[in-house]
């Protein structure tokens, strides 16, 4: 039964692509624009919150494109995981429900897994392999 679905396989993976950037990418504009919420307090741009904003908005925008895709996955995921653990589990525990940290966890695991299955195949880097 679940063999029919095997040929829509690369286009999932580009659905969850795009949405996890655009999803990410909100991230980014409430920490650099306070847009679509105000941001959650000041603080510098060169701050690890600023530097992490702008990496959300870049990594983001490249994700929906699916430009560099791997490295971006890689680098989003890594940032992640570093985000749950020093912003989340030291201060609230390590359970995710209990420290707050979901979306950081979960961020972590789909851009890790999309680091691994790739782009997808509507994606700038599915139209420049072709070529």
């Amino acid at each position: 039964m679940f063999e029919s679905f095997e040929r829509h396989r690369p286009l999932a993976l580009s659905g969850l692509r795009i949405v996890s950037g655009l999803m990410f990418l909100q991230h980014g504009t409430q920490k650099i624009f306070s847009f679509p919420a105000p941001a959650r307090g000041p603080f510098e741009i060169a701050s690890q919150i600023g530097i992490g904003g702008v990496l959300e908005l870049i990594g983001g925008v490249l994700l929906i494109l699916g430009l560099f895709t791997r490295p971006v996955a890689f680098l989003m995921s890594g940032m992640m995981a570093v985000a749950y653990f020093q912003f989340h589990a030291l201060t609230g525990g390590l359970y995710p429900l209990v420290n707050g940290g979901e979306l950081a966890a979960l961020y972590c695991w789909v851009f890790l897994y999309i680091f691994f299955a790739g782009p997808g195949s509507v994606a700038v880097d599915a139209l420049l392999k072709k070529k």
